[in-house]
């Protein structure tokens, strides 16, 4: 709920300040290098020890596939640009793109990142600090992006805290379905599930948080990204 609570944070500020968007790139770069860093170390590592790597292999390419094969749809249908904060809403919504979509793409962006949370808690009993950070962390510049979108393409203060909002609670469930629905599962199946987040996550950034960041923040996106990663690795190392 925290992590996701990050989401209506973003769009709240997103919609009644004037964020410049490069600053909004900046912490979407940051982000992201975060997220690396939880998927490398938190995900995929835990995952091979846990359950070698034949089942993080297949996981990793089954949950870039699904994400990618999904995005691909979503984004035929007006969620392209979803975590854009300049005219790129505006032009899809005048080319048919639906909220509905939108908050679709959302949900494909947050449940894998959600679903992990669940799961680090499995046998060990506590929430990986590090894995809550980085969807923090990354969450929030989508909020942030997004709602600014939303609102240069036309839609309503009630239609897009009503959509993160939601989203937020939805990724709460996730979470908790993560914990319980995988804790009487082996350890390839686990390692298998925690390794398809990471795939989904890892081409999530790839198609579109990336790319937004490199857009406004140009050649300093790289050396943010890289603060990301090196901030969520140490934190990775401290509480272990």
């Amino acid at each position: 709920m925290f992590a996701g609570s990050a989401l209506l944070l973003g769009a709240v500020l997103g919609f009644f300040a004037p964020v410049p968007k490069r600053l909004i790139a900046g912490i979407m770069a940051f982000g992201s290098g975060v997220l690396i860093s939880a998927l490398s170390f938190d995900l995929m590592d835990e995952a091979y020890k846990k359950g070698g790597f034949f089942a993080t292999s297949a996981g990793f390419i089954i949950g870039a596939a699904i994400f990618t094969v999904a995005n691909f749809f979503l984004s035929r249908r007006g969620a392209k640009h979803r975590k854009r904060s300049g005219d790129h809403q505006a032009k899809e919504a005048q080319d048919g793109g639906g909220g509905l979509s939108i908050a679709l793409g959302a949900l494909l962006d947050g449940i894998p990142e959600s679903i992990v949370i669940g799961v680090t808690m499995i046998k060990g009993g506590v929430v990986g600090i590090v894995a809550v950070a980085a969807v923090f962390l990354s969450n929030f510049p989508e909020g942030l992006s997004s709602s600014t979108g939303m609102k240069r393409a036309g839609k309503t203060a009630g239609f897009i805290f009503g959509v993160w909002g939601s989203i937020a609670l939805i990724s709460a469930v996730a979470a908790l379905c993560g914990y319980l629905f995988f804790s009487n599962f082996s350890d390839e199946v686990i390692s298998a599930t925690t390794a398809i987040a990471a795939g989904a996550i890892l081409a999530m950034l790839a198609d579109t948080m990336i790319p937004e960041a490199f857009e406004e923040a140009h050649d300093f996106a790289g050396m943010i990204t890289v603060i990301g990663f090196l901030i969520a690795f140490l934190l990775t190392k401290m509480t272990r």
